[in-house]
């Protein structure tokens, strides 16, 4: 098994790059959605990401659990998570005001990341994942507390995922660079 992570900012080329990577590694290709349609907009970036990829993919949507999508993937040699940052944000939102923050959920979300990257080493199946991510220690401080929190917990999720990864990709403007492996 191999896990590969691309990181960059919002609008980067990020998934692009990512579904150029996993189209060149083979053709049998799981795409793992974790966007939500909340509203137009995002309805808007789902159909361009759906209109980007192969028909040929097979395609499993995420709502809570990352490891829930590792039975889905059984049979595919190439695994695609679009995308980490999406998974953590949906993870978080429906929290309530009084409870951001929180020590408990953001355990959760960690053990979450944890078992999923532990999983997938465990597999020792032939396949490659591709995870993608935005990179969130690049800009300034949120100025909401829900933004203060997301960027925390994506800051410790992304670290544990390039920890574990045997390449890493930062994606800056469209143009890909390799800064591990």
């Amino acid at each position: 098994m191999s896990l590969i992570l691309v990181t960059g900012g919002v609008r980067s080329g990020k998934s692009r790059f990512a579904e150029e990577l996993a189209e060149k590694t083979s053709q049998s290709v799981l795409y793992v959605a974790t966007g939500e349609a909340w509203d137009e907009e995002m309805t808007a970036r789902i159909a361009l990401h759906q209109a980007r990829r192969p028909a040929s993919w097979g395609c499993v949507e995420v709502g809570g659990r990352l490891t829930a999508t590792i039975a889905s993937a059984a049979g595919y040699e190439v695994v695609l998570i679009d995308c980490l940052s999406t998974w953590v944000s949906n993870r978080l939102m429906g929290v309530p005001e009084q409870e951001l923050r929180s020590e408990a959920i953001t355990r959760e979300v960690l053990r979450d990341a944890q078992e999923w990257l532990e999983t997938i080493k465990a597999a020792r199946q032939k396949q490659t994942v591709i995870a993608v991510t935005s990179e969130v220690g690049l800009g300034g401080v949120a100025l909401s507390r829900l933004g203060r929190w997301f960027a925390d917990v994506l800051g410790d999720v992304n670290q544990m995922t390039a920890r574990q990864a045997d390449a890493v990709y930062a994606v800056l403007s469209g143009i890909p660079w390799r800064i591990k492996g």
